[in-house]
């Protein structure tokens, strides 16, 4: 069972899509803050990560780069997930280490394939 950390901090935001991937067969992890994040991944080791980018104590852009940063995380593949929809805003996710972007509110069906994509065998 794969193993998703979920970084966000709206609460009705991270009970529907924690249900909705454990529904899907995952495992959940939950932050609520970056720096939380930032800490969860280094401690957990998911196979993918959905990163919120307006987050408190550290953003979402910056807890990427840590993650990233970090020789034991940076691998771990990043999904930026934000209300902000702008094509400024996917390149800044980008920028700052997302290995994708979608936005909010979220389409189960269009980040599912994406999360699958990312965790498909070779």
């Amino acid at each position: 069972m794969a193993k998703i950390l979920l970084v966000e901090d709206n609460e009705m935001n991270r009970d529907m899509l924690s249900r909705r991937l454990t529904r899907n067969g995952f495992e959940v992890i939950v932050a609520v803050n970056g720096r939380e994040g930032v800490d969860l991944a280094v401690a957990q080791k998911p196979d993918l990560i959905l990163m919120d980018m307006s987050l408190p104590v550290l953003d979402g852009w910056e807890a990427t780069r840590q993650v990233k940063g970090n020789a034991e995380t940076a691998a771990i593949p990043v999904i930026a997930l934000t209300a902000h929809a702008m094509a400024q805003d996917r390149e800044e996710a980008m920028a700052a280490g997302c290995d994708d972007f979608d936005t909010k509110p979220v389409e189960m069906p269009r980040l599912l394939s994406k999360i699958n994509a990312f965790l498909a065998p070779g």
